[in-house]
């Protein structure tokens, strides 16, 4: 069809931005935000807030392409501003708040950080972390006026404070669109429990393509509930802030993860989704909050590795709604998903348990997954037992690491994205996961996934965490070892050979650890998971 071609009429640049400007008109008489006893917000009001915010940061000289940085619990504030520093121009940078000070100074250093949001209660550690910067970030202090008054003791580093931006600013102020939709929106930190964080750039085009893709998977409906239990810095909350304001629904924040807490707010505010890691359904299945099942269901969205079938079951049982996904802070968010099959209704609660613990399909927005050699990048044998490493290729991929080109590059072959995940891929084209490259234990020419071992340990009634690595060993090269952290309570604790006598009525015998480590808690990240490179080092020494 000759003479058709894009025009500005119909190539405008996607970004999400749009969604907060959507909701306040639809919707500008709903409830946005509730946190506390008193804070609640319309859509309209955030529209205004964020605005307000955005014009501020205008006025003191941060625009397109300076990185402006936060560090926040899931306060309103931390909500507000996944809008209110991109609509100036800027790309946004959210900052795990369970890292020390070094590397928050090394993470502010590497992208240049122009200006810091900081949460009242870190004012202490970003001082500290900011102490050996050459070029320091601005830094505007968040209060919290339902938590109470926090001391600040060196309030005189603080050019501003949050509320003095949403007074300055001007409502009127016309956000910057980018100029294209690869512009970038934001930058975030992997956890780097095994190396140094890389910073991951995603554009406009791909969290607009991300937060429609998890709306559209998860069949989010208009006006929903959101409990802010997954943290806001880990991937930007899987874009859930643009996607529920796309849908016009209540962002219930929370800054703490306590189960009273949260069955409360479930209760009091009707929450209908939340996000979070498979140890939080742990905590909440756990709770004595859980001895009365929940009036409505909840869905519960997790990703990574499975929950352990006792905890699913359980969590099930209390009333929520369980799916399970797979997603990378190189894609933003969950981009495969356990698309449930009606006939496994009539399946037993196990095997439907077994089911829901593989990662699933590709999203309807994301292009293709696969599993390959790669050595040789064939294809592996869709027989659900052939270890291969998962490929990639979408829309909302990251543009690549900032200031890494080789690693960008290690990452991106022959027109995949690289993951570094082993999968396998089941014989109706299901993925699952069975462990980092790193984490593959090869004892005796065979592979060990250590997460098929850790599925077995936590069958065990008495084990609490488990993890599995590989020790050094001279005749089979190398053997798993099993770190154990057991149920509190118990009113006789297993002994090592008996948990390996467990796994030997479970597994092929070269899979059975030949080592049990009992450790009272697992060392964890600063995102919450189990800290393997550490384990590594423990059971080389044993």
């Amino acid at each position: 069809m000759e003479g058709l071609k894009p025009s500005a009429a119909n190539s405008s640049p996607l970004t999400p931005l749009g969604f907060l400007e959507r909701a306040a008109t639809v919707y500008g008489d709903f409830t946005s935000i509730v946190y506390g006893n008193s804070t609640v917000y319309t859509w309209q009001e955030t529209n205004l807030r964020c605005l307000r915010v955005a014009s501020a940061l205008s006025s003191i000289g941060i625009g397109r392409s300076d990185v402006v940085s936060v560090l926040s619990a899931n306060t309103p504030e931390m909500y507000e501003l996944q809008f209110a520093v991109p609509m100036c121009g800027a790309i946004l940078n959210n900052l795990n708040t369970r890292l020390d000070a070094q590397t928050v100074s090394v993470l502010l250093r590497h992208c240049e950080s122009k200006l810091l949001f900081v949460d009242v209660f870190y004012s202490d550690l970003v001082v500290e972390a900011i102490a050996t910067l050459l070029n320091p970030p601005i830094l505007v202090l968040i209060a919290d006026q339902e938590e109470g008054a926090a001391v600040v003791t060196e309030r005189s580093k603080f050019c501003y404070l949050y509320s003095d931006l949403v007074k300055r600013g001007n409502p009127d102020f016309k956000w910057i669109r980018p100029e294209s939709e690869w512009d970038p929106i934001v930058v975030n930190y992997t956890s780097g429990t095994t190396s140094s964080p890389k910073g991951v750039v995603h554009c406009h085009r791909g969290i607009f393509v991300m937060a429609l893709d998890s709306l559209t998977d998860w069949a989010v409906p208009k006006n929903p509930v959101y409990l802010w239990t997954l943290p806001i810095f880990h991937a930007n909350g899987w874009t859930y802030p643009w996607g529920i304001a796309a849908v016009g629904g209540t962002n219930v924040c929370v800054r703490k993860l306590h189960a009273p807490l949260l069955y409360r707010l479930i209760r009091d505010h009707g929450v209908t989704h939340m996000c979070g890691a498979p140890i939080l359904l742990q905590i909440l299945s756990a709770s004595q909050e859980s001895e009365q099942p929940l009036k409505n269901p909840v869905k519960f969205l997790t990703a990574g590795s499975a929950p352990p079938a006792t905890v699913l079951l359980r969590a099930e049982s209390l009333g929520f709604i369980v799916s399970h996904g797979y997603g990378l802070t190189e894609t933003a968010g969950v981009i495969v998903s356990c698309a449930w099959n009606p006939k496994w209704n009539r399946l037993p609660a196990s095997d439907q348990a077994r089911l829901k613990s593989r990662q699933g399909v590709r999203t309807v927005g994301f292009s293709e997954i696969d599993v390959v050699d790669p050595e040789s990048g064939r294809r592996v044998e869709r027989d659900g037992a052939t270890f291969g490493e998962i490929v990639m290729r979408g829309s909302s991929i990251m543009l690549g690491y900032l200031k890494d080109p080789i690693g960008t590059q290690k990452s991106f072959k022959n027109g995949w994205f690289f993951t570094g995940d082993v999968g396998v891929i089941h014989g109706d084209g299901y993925l699952e996961i069975k462990d980092r490259s790193k984490d593959v234990i090869i004892s005796g020419g065979e592979n060990v996934s250590s997460v098929e071992v850790e599925a077995v340990l936590y069958t065990n009634p008495a084990v609490n965490e488990a993890a599995v690595v590989a020790r050094p060993d001279e005749f089979w090269g190398e053997t798993p070892c099993a770190f154990v952290s057991l149920k509190p309570g118990l009113t006789r604790k297993p002994t090592d050979k008996e948990i390996i006598e467990y796994c030997k009525k479970k597994m092929p015998r070269y899979m059975v650890p030949k080592t049990v480590s009992f450790l009272e808690e697992l060392p964890k990240s600063s995102t919450g998971k189990i800290t393997k490179l550490l384990l590594k080092e423990i059971a080389k020494k044993m």
